[in-house]
């Protein structure tokens, strides 16, 4: 892991969730996650950085299925010219979503993605972003997930923890994998309109 102080121009938050983050479905170490995704915020917000909400739509009887109170965003979201809130139906934040448009229309060319799942929607997300040619920064302690359980046969259970650090190992070669948020700088992206 390298530290990262190079100032970034976008925060993409994906599915901090109510259901994910409260109560009996909280993932491991939900509290640690929401204080370091909430700094995140608010340090890009005071930077003039894009902050972008991703709201993941499950289906139907899922934790988050839409408009049930585990759907809803956990962090609180000040739209206007520099924050914005998405939803996709898919793991990847930028497959059928306006994601890529928003960060074209303000000259993103790096971001910070952290959030949920790391396995499965902050790793494809961040892949994503690599592939398209950003410059892409994970901090270690902005995402996170649920344990997997003991699979007879195959596995003992997999701490949370693991499976993040298991997440993050392949980006690792394309992205910037930091260990800590607060080691994160951001600024203004080129195009952005106060």
């Amino acid at each position: 892991m390298t530290p990262h102080r190079t100032p970034l121009h976008a925060l993409v938050v994906v599915d901090v969730q109510r259901a994910f983050v409260r109560g009996d479905g909280a993932l491991p170490g939900a509290a640690r996650l929401v204080d370091r995704t909430a700094d995140l915020i608010t340090r890009a917000r005071t930077a003039g950085a894009l902050v972008v909400h991703v709201q993941n739509d499950g289906p139907a009887g899922s934790d988050d299925e839409p408009h049930t109170a585990g759907w809803e965003l956990h962090h609180s979201v000040e739209a206007g010219p520099t924050e914005a809130a998405i939803r996709k139906t898919h793991d990847d934040a930028f497959q059928e979503t306006p994601l890529e448009a928003l960060l074209a229309a303000q000259g993103v060319r790096s971001l910070v993605v952290c959030g949920l799942m790391s396995e499965m929607c902050v790793q494809a997300t961040a892949r994503t972003a690599v592939a398209h040619g950003y410059r892409v920064v994970l901090p270690y302690d902005a995402h996170g997930t649920h344990d997997i359980p003991a699979e007879p046969g195959i596995s003992p259970a997999v701490p949370a923890a693991t499976v993040s650090r298991v997440a993050a190992w392949p980006l690792s070669r394309d992205a910037d994998v930091t260990a800590r948020a607060a080691d994160v700088t951001f600024t203004a992206p080129p195009l952005s309109t106060p």
